[in-house]
């Protein structure tokens, strides 16, 4: 069975090239336009990993983060920051609300499968 993961951006051609990125490599994709979207999306879906933005309207990915560490069913669920913020002190306030590792963009598509399949498999 295939590992699903959430992707989080308000920038629809970026979701687009995760999304293809990921499916190539046989991940099913949920897509979601912010956080507050995030959380519809994937409320009772069994998601394995999210991959979120920092800067977006609504709700932003640090804010997601917290909101979804928060609830006990997804306490435990491995969350990527992947942004276009490359600070130190972005980073630590990520690391701070939960992200497992931080991603800027421009990316690769490998450095993106590498940090999944190193998390998830």
């Amino acid at each position: 069975m295939s590992k699903t993961i959430l992707i989080v951006d308000d920038a629809r051609s970026m979701r687009g090239l995760v999304a293809m990125t990921l499916k190539g490599a046989g991940y099913e994709v949920i897509e979601a336009c912010d956080g507050q979207d995030a959380l519809v999306q994937i409320s009772g879906k069994k998601v394995h990993m999210v991959i979120t933005d920092l800067n977006m309207p609504n709700m932003n990915g640090i804010e997601l983060i917290k909101a979804l560490k928060a609830d006990p069913a997804f306490k435990f669920l491995p969350m990527v920051m992947l942004t276009t913020e490359s600070e130190e002190a972005k980073k630590k306030e990520g690391q701070l609300a939960g992200a497992k590792a931080w991603i800027v963009k421009p990316f690769k598509p490998d450095t993106v499968l590498n940090v999944v399949r190193k998390i998830i498999g």
